[in-house]
């Protein structure tokens, strides 16, 4: 029996605890080194079936772009399938877009996950893959569902275990284009690229933020935009650490291990942020919430 429709589909962000620029291939595309790691930091998107074939996107909070990447991800899914299919794709979008923090790769990605469903297209994991590859690098990684050591352009995932943690992050009225911090002079590639067997055993997310790494986006961003800098120095002086996420603006801390639901972060994010900024005190997830949708 086919589905008519999928509700509550969850697209949750990521923070990426360090990120290193190690080089640039012929293309023009920068690699990286990364560890990301899912929040619960989320978008909710709603599907509908259509026989008609066309595909409409319907927005429950703030506006988006006209093709935006979910419409992008249902227009190549249907054309590479070859279905005959239609869909209205709702989105309640509270995921900051400009922030580093993957929203729009993570809505991507969620919906090849449900339409694969609701279309009755049976795709394994490895055909979406390759789709999400086509519609940005960081798509792969939401639809892979865990927590990764992540290099090349973003294709390639190796799952990690990152025990679960209280993260502070603040999103500043700032948004700041990626190809703009790509470009800008004070980006200094990383020439000691790491491996995943070389980090030390004992490297806890805290080391991460603490003793080992650094986003080499961010001294480019806080050039760009001094309210970077200013995230960076609240969360510093409230948490004892703090790192930019992705290309920014997004900023993060560390504010203590999540040991359950009785559990508490180690302070509070202040209240008195300026106008225009976004926060919320986020638990990392172990695994996306829709992982096993769709076959390895």
């Amino acid at each position: 029996m086919s589905l008519r429709s999928i509700w509550d589909v969850p697209a949750p962000a990521k923070l990426n605890l360090f990120l290193h620029i190690v080089g640039r291939r012929a293309d023009g595309y920068h690699l990286l080194q990364s560890v990301f790691i899912l929040i619960d930091w989320t978008d909710t998107l709603h599907f509908e079936a259509r026989s008609d074939g066309n595909l409409y996107r319907h927005d429950l909070s703030e506006a988006l772009p006209k093709d935006d990447l979910c419409l992008r991800a249902a227009r190549l899914l249907q054309s590479e399938s070859g279905t005959s299919a239609g869909a209205d794709l709702s989105i309640d979008k509270q995921v900051p877009w400009g922030a580093g923090m993957g929203g729009g790769s993570s809505d991507a990605a969620s919906t090849l996950l449900a339409l694969n469903r609701l279309w009755n297209l049976h795709w394994p994991l490895s055909r979406l893959l390759v789709l999400g590859l086509k519609l940005g690098a960081d798509v792969p990684f939401f639809l892979g569902g865990c927590n990764a050591w992540v290099e090349g352009i973003g294709e390639k995932i190796t799952p990690i275990d990152v025990p679960p943690h209280w993260f502070a992050v603040v999103k500043p009225a700032a948004n700041i284009a990626t190809q703009a911090i790509f470009t800008s002079p004070q980006l200094v590639f990383d020439n000691d690229a790491a491996t995943l067997a070389g980090l030390p055993a004992d490297v806890s997310v805290d080391g991460l933020l603490k003793g080992y790494g650094r986003n080499d986006l961010q001294p480019p961003a806080e050039a760009h935009s001094d309210e970077v800098a200013q995230a960076a120095k609240l969360l510093e002086a409230r948490f004892g650490n703090s790192r930019m996420t992705g290309s920014g603006s997004a900023v993060f801390a560390r504010a203590g291990k999540f040991e359950g639901a009785d559990s508490l972060p180690t302070a509070t994010i202040p209240t008195d942020l300026p106008a225009g900024w976004a926060s919320k005190m986020c638990r990392s997830l172990e695994r996306h919430p829709l992982v096993g949708w769709a076959a390895d």
